[in-house]
């Protein structure tokens, strides 16, 4: 994967999700997700609603930042928010609306080189890694699409840029819950869709998280509870992360339960 990459898979990852709603009818769009509280549409509307902040920051930054600045301290408040316009639209507007936003996004992004700094809601961020933030918005989102309708997901070596994001945002679980951040190094071997292994950490760490990268994913999005992925930890610290882990910030929510979801 590289730089440009992931501008690419942004699409393609966006595409794939598309794919799945577009044909939905107007009572499938209020089908209830994992999420408690959300069906699709709310899931869509809060995906449409994030690219709409990521085309600000990319493309027009001193609007961005005053948006910003008029933000709540209530992070679940923003959400409903940011989301609500999006859901006073018929499902036909929404999904209408989602291809504009990200649209938009896409081509914010795409016209930056992928290591320009633009402003994000905790700190400024390399477009690439904004990208790579994107990809991780789609995949914990749209497999809560996916979940609720029933669809079977097929994974490819996209998700390395979510294990990418993750992997440098391990810090975020313990952020989230207030708690101190070890000083220690992590290492991450993943093993992705394809077979290859991709490691993220230095050689010489002893706290070790090993196993398949769609897991790592499913992980660090709170997709999936960790006693139902084949990830393994070699060390204490790396054992507690994992039950730490995401890549986002805000509120860590309930997760999902142990067995809620058959491999």
């Amino acid at each position: 994967m590289t730089i440009n990459d992931v501008f690419t898979d942004l699409t393609k990852e966006g595409d794939e999700l598309d794919a799945v709603v577009a044909h939905l009818d107007d009572a499938q769009w209020s089908t209830p997700t994992p999420a408690e509280g959300w069906t699709v549409a709310h899931q869509i509307a809060h995906l449409a609603a994030t690219f709409k902040l990521a085309t600000l920051a990319a493309g027009a930054p001193e609007i961005f930042e005053k948006v910003k600045a008029g933000l709540s301290p209530d992070f679940e408040a923003n959400v409903n928010a940011a989301m609500a316009p999006y859901l006073a639209e018929p499902p036909a507007g929404l999904l209408q609306r989602f291809r504009e936003e990200r649209a938009a996004a896409d081509k914010a992004l795409g016209a930056l080189t992928g290591d320009t700094l633009v402003p994000w809601l905790v700190r400024p961020l390399p477009a690439s890694v904004l990208a790579a933030a994107g990809m991780m918005e789609l995949f914990g989102h749209g497999q809560d699409v996916y979940d609720a309708l029933g669809v079977r997901r097929v994974y490819d070596d996209r998700v390395g840029h979510l294990c990418f994001f993750g992997a440098r945002t391990w810090d975020f679980g313990y952020q989230a819950r207030n708690l101190p951040v070890p000083d220690v190094a992590l290492r991450f071997e993943l093993t992705a869709p394809s077979g290859t292994v991709w490691t993220f950490g230095p050689a010489d760490a002893t706290e070790i998280v090993r196993g398949p990268a769609v897991d790592f994913c499913m992980l660090v999005t709170r997709r999936r509870h960790r006693d139902d992925l084949a990830l393994v930890a070699a060390g204490r610290l790396a054992d507690e992360w994992l039950n730490l882990a995401q890549a986002y910030r805000g509120p860590a929510g309930p997760g999902r339960k142990p067995g809620q979801f058959v491999r």
